[in-house]
């Protein structure tokens, strides 16, 4: 999908409060080489899938879901799961007249041999365990044709034996996914700022040195007011539930409100301010 330009937005460096919020955001991206990393395991695991006999040519569609599938991934140095992946794989052919548990017992044979630390079916997925702490999770989905976006349905089976509570769920992460980035297009000032700011921290231009345009494919580019504003939200809830052994709000409902707040041409302090107040509007 294109992604649409802007040609506003603010710079937030040029604000006092905004530089505040902007330098902690700054620090929280994730790192270039990391993102790197993350693409190429992306890349390895839809390679072996797809090379086993049961998933060969029974892979539909294969795409990220969750923070990396909008551009809200936010590093905190191994201390949360934001940079781990979220991955899901269409599957058709044999695979739709299966019940879910053995759906999900499939996809855990294929990647058992993969070389990971610890390759774990769950209840709705399968989790391969790396040995620097990121976890990639796989989510086999079935399409349910004649429907938006590729809405589709997702196995549930705790197992290990068949239960009457397996069950097909409703899911439709890419549909929610193209959603956000419509609703949260890019603002080119802001993005053209934080490219800067990125190289500066990284010593690769002169403070005064000028950039002219932010490339179509760079090293880094903050999209959005919106986005910032969400992964400083999802930081500050991190570091709130640090020591709760509990669930914690889920990323995919921050994002949701983040969707629904956006508006551009804001300064990142009122859009912070915006999307807490929004939340705490649907708490009460």
């Amino acid at each position: 999908m294109n992604t649409k330009l802007l040609s506003h937005g603010l710079d937030p460096f040029d604000d006092p409060l905004d530089r505040i919020l902007a330098e902690i955001a700054l620090n929280i991206q994730l790192p270039p080489s990391l993102h790197e990393q993350v693409k190429g395991r992306y890349e390895a695991v839809r390679r072996h899938l797809a090379g086993k006999t049961a998933f060969n040519d029974q892979i539909e569609h294969f795409y990220p879901q969750g923070s990396m599938a909008i551009d809200a991934t936010i590093s905190t140095r191994g201390t949360d799961d934001e940079n781990d992946l979220d991955v899901v794989t269409q599957l058709g052919g044999q695979f739709r007249h299966l019940p879910p548990l053995p759906i999900l017992c499939e996809l855990e044979a294929a990647l058992s041999d993969y070389p990971v630390q610890r390759v774990l079916r769950q209840t709705r997925c399968v989790t391969l365990f790396y040995a620097d702490k990121m976890h990639l999770d796989v989510t086999p989905a079935l399409r349910v044709y004649g429907t938006p976006d590729r809405e589709s349905e997702i196995a549930h089976a705790k197992g290990p034996r068949p239960s009457v509570e397996d069950r097909l769920v409703d899911m439709n992460a890419y549909g929610f996914a193209s959603w956000y980035r419509d609703r949260t297009p890019v603002e080119l000032r802001l993005a053209k700022a934080f490219h800067r700011r990125w190289l500066e921290e990284a010593g690769r231009i002169r403070a005064d040195a000028d950039v002219d345009e932010v490339p179509d494919q760079c090293d880094f580019i903050v999209k959005n007011t919106a986005t910032l504003a969400l992964q400083l939200i999802k930081r500050f809830r991190n570091i709130c539930y640090a020591d709760y052994a509990g669930r914690i709000p889920p990323s995919v409902m921050l994002s949701y409100y983040a969707g629904l707040a956006a508006q551009p041409n804001m300064t990142l302090t009122a859009m912070v301010i915006r999307l807490a107040s929004w939340i705490i509007g649907e708490i009460e």
